[in-house]
């Protein structure tokens, strides 16, 4: 059989691919260990007992907000880098803007209060662990991506790793809210984004071995 006999009877096997299949198929793995991760907290350190009256406050929704836009314009780069020709990343600002957005917020907040406050504003009464609880709830839902990631074909594999890790951290981030009782901006620009940044690490370092294909 010579080459273009090959190609095509190998062309002729294919099916076609759904839209959106990709998309989908990360939504999925996302959702699963978002529920996992959940029922971690459930069973270790529990929800916080004022959820339905936090709930009605601004700085919940703000930190809902920063975690959860993360969250999604991390899953887009994700997708992206799950195919074989992901090219230049597309969209990249969208990762920038709530990072920015809060940061104009946490200054505001730094102006209205006085100098000797900034410290406990900043560190608040969990910045020990926070990190390390939105790292630890996100390895879940990094498992569930890398379900995913099954029947995709990533080539940039540590960059790839890193988006899901990210989108991971930032979606561990977005269930970690319904314990997390801190209040402040700048705590949460700092804490949450670290522990964000912990898990896009740990995926980069461990993407070239889980994802390859």
């Amino acid at each position: 059989m010579n080459t273009d006999d090959l190609i095509q009877t190998l062309a002729g096997d294919t099916r076609p691919v759904a839209r959106n299949s990709i998309a989908r198929r990360l939504v999925v793995g996302v959702f699963a260990g978002g529920v996992a991760s959940a029922l971690m907290i459930m069973a270790s350190i529990g929800v916080r007992p004022d959820l339905g009256a936090a709930m009605q406050g601004a700085s919940f929704w703000l930190k809902w907000g920063y975690t959860l836009s993360l969250s999604i314009a991390a899953l887009m780069t994700t997708a992206q880098l799950a195919r074989p020709d992901s090219g230049r990343l597309r969209g990249l600002w969208a990762l920038a803007t709530p990072v920015m957005l809060l940061g104009v917020v946490g200054l505001v907040e730094l102006a209205q209060t006085p100098h000797s406050q900034w410290m406990a504003m900043w560190l608040g009464h969990s910045w020990k662990s926070c990190p390390w609880l939105v790292l630890s709830l996100s390895v879940p839902i990094f498992v569930g991506l890398l379900w995913s990631f099954r029947r995709l074909a990533p080539t940039r594999l540590p960059a790839a790793g890193a988006a899901a890790g990210l989108a991971a951290g930032a979606f561990a981030a977005t269930v970690y809210c319904i314990h997390c009782p801190e209040v402040s901006a700048i705590f949460v620009l700092t804490w949450y984004s670290l522990g964000m940044l912990l898990a896009a690490f740990l995926g980069m370092i461990v993407g070239p071995r889980l994802l390859r294909w």
